[in-house]
């Protein structure tokens, strides 16, 4: 629900901050008087397109904010978490025209005009003005239909097949493109395949013969020290025999010397262990370099043939393994490729069948729904002084390039407002007060099933007077009883339906022409409907007709 609008340096209106409450409130004035200045206004603030014309001769910008209340499971609130903007049920629309900009906020945080816009959308609906938006919007028509048919389950569904159908799809796609990609180098694959199965790379294996390399390479440095160490170890006068003294010294001396010379014993008999356990060390590693003496050679080759596959894949060598399992898998379902692609193929068919079913399920319940609004919404034009006139709802196929989540199906409201006419788009077949006929007509056979929003109407009492105004004020009234709706009216009929009455007047100022909006109580409103019944001279008859429609209603 809209709940409070305002208003700085538009046009003619200086400063202006309207509360608004649930159930009809209607807005009077002369011509002139700023009543389409409001309707601007606020379309700024839902995201229209900045016009910078509206910035009035009082400063240099023009800021106009609306201020929303909603319930917790109102759709926009889905729209607000996924922008990551916070709200406990208020929302703030704000919108500026400065410096060749036009700013837009929700809740004090910046945001694109075409998030506003979607959230005004979700907000408000204006019918009668604002091309494109509300009703004359036809891509909200299907949905609109939908919700009339009761047929919002089915319609997931169908946006769920269809989504299965296009994934089935696009996994057939990519095994037939990764199929001719692989026929394309089947040579090449098969070739690398070979390769790489006669090289056999292993995991880490670089690594593990440079390390053989480079001990390799050095096998003279390496057997130089071991002989040094042997020599300092078992020669003559080594440390071998060294401590075999030094043990045998000890031991003539255990007997007499208690068990204070235990440990020293028992040290010297780990070193000599120590000893002989290097004695063994030095030995192998001697075995080790008196290997095969081609190894070296073998090496180097190994390390060539690695590197020279890595930079054949451009890949580091360590990423062979990897390569040669992908290739070689690559290469396995190209040679069993038929069977994949036959289940893939039929998934993708039953998808589609499926899709099109649920599809052709949706578009009969359409056909069929689709008379039904259109003989609803004939009942109400005759009132409306449009019994001449014809409302359909077109419900056509679509080529199968533009099926989609949505169905197969386009949905457009058409009327024709002459017998013998063809039916067009009801914005271009119906001037300005038909047109916002018509979608009073139809916003009140929808009224059970649309979105919670508020309704703003415009010229919807255009070039109509007595039964015909009382049946649009009528009709304005029972919207009024479940939505929030707004009407800019010139009807006294009308005026006098609203719960709540805003006069929207010009008035000089030391600063010039501005536009002011003042709400009326019952005197103020008694005299506004008696202006509006007689002109500028009210008369006693005005005022006795006036209170007579305010005491009908």
């Amino acid at each position: 629900m809209l709940s409070r609008l305002s208003v700085r340096n538009v046009v003619l209106i200086s400063r202006l901050d309207l509360e608004f409450h649930e159930g009809l409130t209607v807005m009077t004035g002369e011509t002139g008087a700023g009543k389409s200045i409001l309707l601007d206004a606020l379309g700024l603030a839902l995201g229209s397109r900045a016009d910078f014309n509206l910035i009035g001769a009082g400063g240099d910008r023009a800021e106009v904010g609306a201020m929303f209340h909603v319930n917790p499971d109102h759709p926009v609130m889905a729209i607000l978490d996924e922008a990551g903007i916070e709200s406990d049920g208020e929302i703030i629309l704000r919108r500026q025209l400065r410096d060749g900009k036009s700013p837009a906020l929700i809740n004090d945080t910046p945001v694109s005009a075409t998030l506003l816009r979607q959230v005004g959308d979700e907000l408000v609906e204006i019918q009668g003005q604002f091309e494109g938006r509300g009703l004359l919007d036809v891509q909200t028509h299907r949905d609109l239909l939908d919700r009339f048919a009761g047929a919002e389950a089915l319609a997931e569904d169908v946006a769920e097949a269809y989504h299965h159908w296009h994934d089935c799809h696009k996994k057939l796609q990519a095994a037939l493109d990764v199929l001719a990609q692989a026929r394309a180098d089947e040579d090449w694959l098969r070739d690398a395949v070979q390769q790489l199965d006669d090289l056999s790379p292993e995991a880490d294996e670089e690594n593990r013969l440079v390390e053989e390399r480079q001990i390799l390479a050095n096998v003279s440095k390496i057997a130089d020290v071991l002989n040094q160490v042997e020599q300092s170890i078992s020669a003559e006068g080594g440390a071998i025999e060294i401590i075999a003294t030094a043990g045998k010294t000890v031991d003539r001396a255990l007997e007499t010397a208690g068990n204070i010379l235990n440990p020293l014993n028992e040290a010297l008999a780990r070193v000599e262990a120590e000893l002989d356990e290097a004695t063994h060390a030095i030995a192998s590693a001697h075995d080790q370099l008196e290997g095969d003496p081609n190894r070296l050679l073998e090496v180097d080759d190994r390390l060539h043939a690695l590197r020279s596959q890595a930079r054949k894949h451009n890949c580091n060598v360590e990423d062979l393994p990897q390569i040669h399992e992908d290739l070689a898998s690559k290469l396995a379902g190209l040679d069993d490729q038929s069977g994949g692609i036959a289940d893939l193929t039929k998934s993708e068919h039953d998808a589609a069948k499926a899709y099109q079913d649920q599809a052709k399920s949706l578009s009969a319940v359409r056909q069929k729904s689709a008379a039904a609004l259109d003989q609803k919404v004939m009942a109400e034009l005759p009132p409306l002084k449009l019994d001449q006139a014809t409302f359909v709802t077109k419900v056509e196929i679509l080529d199968e390039s533009k099926w989609g989540a949505h169905g197969m199906d386009q949905v457009r409201f058409e009327a024709n407002t002459n017998p013998g006419m063809k039916t067009g788009p009801i914005d271009r077949i119906a001037s300005g007060g038909e047109l916002a006929r018509f979608l009073l007509a139809l916003k009140v056979v929808l009224a059970d099933t649309s979105a919670p929003m508020s309704l703003i109407f415009d010229e919807v009492d255009s070039g109509v007077g007595g039964a015909v105004a009382a049946a649009v004020g009528d009709r304005l009234a029972r919207l009024g009883e479940d939505t929030q709706s707004l009407v800019i009216t010139h009807s006294p009929q009308v005026a006098a339906r609203g719960r709540y009455h805003f006069k929207i007047a010009k008035n000089q100022t030391d600063d010039g022409t501005v536009s002011n909006a003042v709400p009326l109580q019952s005197d103020e409103r008694l005299e506004e409907i008696s202006r509006m019944l007689s002109g500028a001279t009210i008369t006693p008859e005005a005022r006795a007709a006036a209170l007579r429609l305010l005491e009908a209603q």
